[in-house]
């Protein structure tokens, strides 16, 4: 049931007699004078379907206390501090001074509720909603896209951590799987408690017949298992080990290769869980040098008013999850053509053209070229003509180029003997067989891409104007150790990105300012 306004603060009410000590033009004065506009009881009514029970707590003062929150990067048990002792978060609330609040978990209740409703990120809606009613976007159509790295609620497990914790999981979760871990694993005493097996660990032989014993006992217990149908954590759980009990190992060398023996594999698997805890988190590189164990958060913004025009949370691996392929969702919202400014991840052949397909135009810095050999010759020193089929090298030489084959539909062009008395040979392959140009689909539009990126003083001129200020939206969200995240899994932390989000849009609208009159949403800048 849906909670209603008392009607009646308890005590004093701190907006109507301390409102002198609420700074002005603050996010804690809006909301105290504009809550219920920004925040109305019925954009709830779905998430309080049943007129039984207890009525809940008014979610407009809990979507106040969540936008205050995750503007300061407060956990649930500080938040609900902050609105018991804090004039400020009363008056934003509408309490009154004597108001002890409620317990911080009734935030984790509505976050739940949110998170499944039907829109999920609807306080972020309606902050956009705002924005379109001032009508501060209108003829502003530049959107600059970027990501980042958040990094994940939990520790990285390794492999025997993952093994034992996924077999501890299936005894607790499966109906019949502490019977069946008692009766067929051998490796470790899961029911113990949790921790790593005792063992010499600077024994490699040690490690080695652990590792062994971890993998066959969790083998035994996925082929063990009472047929059943299984419940969501279940199966959740049953799922996790048979990855785990997959992603990391091999089978042991051995003199004939049959006695099942297992080792840690000397690989990485693709798109490894590093975590029982939280499965969804992943080892990201953001750079080649730089990995960072979590998720990865994408945005897009308006670079001139610094407002989000979307968010969006996954994780950190994964090809439907790079940044090219999310900006199409980033932009999938908007009603006419945009500039769009990006950098190198966002400039691939692929998405390039995906986003001229859809009417845009890319402002997204080409991937700069690596030549075969250092100081040498790039693809950009040959004349490549798709559309004859020829390609002529900077010696002079020209060939045919290659019909279509493979997978990415590939053309190649062999230069062969050409090269063997070359002069310039140095400078373009080390290649015994002579050089190799690969030309991929697109080829023209890059080509034309880096040409423009090079020597197109309009484009780099909006370039160096228009991509830096969305640095600026990614030093907002990870500001207040709030790159750090405090939940599992990509649906709560994403949920808690468009939080984040609305927040940061709603104190810059704000500091804009933001008005509401007559029941309209204008922007009225302070007069000096």
């Amino acid at each position: 049931m849906q909670g209603e306004w008392a009607g009646v603060p308890v005590g004093p009410d701190v907006w109507e007699t301390c409102r002198e000590l609420i700074p002005e033009r603050s996010v804690f004065a809006f909301l105290a004078e504009h809550r219920e506009a920004l925040f109305p009881a019925g954009m709830f009514a779905d998430m309080y379907p049943s007129s039984n029970g207890r009525p809940s707590y008014p979610p407009q003062v809990l979507s106040t206390v969540v936008v205050l929150q995750v503007l300061n990067g407060l956990s649930d048990m500080e938040a609900v501090q902050e609105l018991r002792c804090d004039l400020r978060w009363k008056a934003a609330c509408g309490l009154g001074l004597l108001d002890g609040g409620f317990d911080s978990s009734l935030l984790t209740y509505f976050r739940r509720r949110l998170q499944h409703s039907r829109d999920p990120h609807r306080l972020f809606t309606a902050v956009s909603q705002v924005i379109e009613a001032t009508g501060i976007l209108r003829g502003r159509h530049r959107r600059a896209l970027d990501s980042t790295v958040f990094q994940d609620a939990v520790a990285t497990q390794d492999t025997v951590t993952q093994l034992v914790s996924a077999i501890r999981r299936v005894a607790r979760e499966v109906p019949g799987g502490t019977e069946t871990v008692t009766a067929r694993c051998t490796g470790h005493d899961y029911l113990a408690g949790p921790g790593k097996p005792k063992i010499a660990w600077d024994d490699e032989k040690a490690r080695a017949e652990l590792i062994d014993a971890l993998v066959t006992d969790a083998l035994r217990v996925l082929a063990h298992l009472p047929e059943q149908n299984l419940g969501e954590r279940a199966a959740n759980a049953v799922g996790i080990l048979a990855l785990v009990a997959g992603q990391d190992v091999e089978p042991a060398d051995d003199s004939d290769g049959s006695d099942g023996r297992w080792r840690i594999a000397h690989r990485t698997a693709a798109n490894r869980v590093i975590s029982t805890v939280d499965p969804e988190a992943r080892h990201i590189h953001k750079t080649v040098h730089h990995q960072t164990d979590g998720f990865k958060g994408h945005l897009a913004i308006e670079p001139e008013t610094g407002l989000f025009t979307a968010v969006a949370l996954h994780p950190g691996s994964g090809t439907e999850h790079t940044e090219g392929t999310v900006a199409l969702d980033l932009l999938a919202d908007e009603t006419g053509p945009l500039d769009v400014f990006g950098d190198t991840a966002y400039s691939s052949h692929t998405h390039r053209a995906a986003l001229n397909t859809a009417g845009h135009q890319v402002f997204c810095k080409p991937a700069p070229l690596k030549p075969a050999v250092p100081g040498g010759f790039t693809l950009d020193d040959f004349h490549i003509d798709t559309a004859a089929g020829t390609v002529t090298c900077p010696a002079g030489h020209t060939i045919p180029l290659g019909d279509q084959a493979g997978q990415y539909l590939q053309r190649k062009a062999f230069f062969g003997e050409l090269c063997t008395r070359c002069p310039l040979r140095d400078r373009c392959t080390r290649n015994k067989l002579g050089r190799i140009l690969t030309i991929r689909p697109h080829h023209d539009q890059q080509a034309a891409a880096r040409s423009q990126a090079a020597a197109d003083p309009h484009w780099q001129a909006a370039y160096r104007r228009w991509r830096p200020p969305v640095e600026r939206g990614v030093a907002w969200l990870v500001a207040h150790g709030n790159r750090r995240l405090r939940y599992y899994g990509a649906l709560k932390n994403d949920t808690w990105l468009h939080h984040r989000a609305a927040a940061l849009n709603l104190r810059r609208l704000i500091n804009l300012g933001l008005a509401y009159t007559d029941g309209t949403w204008t922007i009225a800048p302070a007069t000096s």
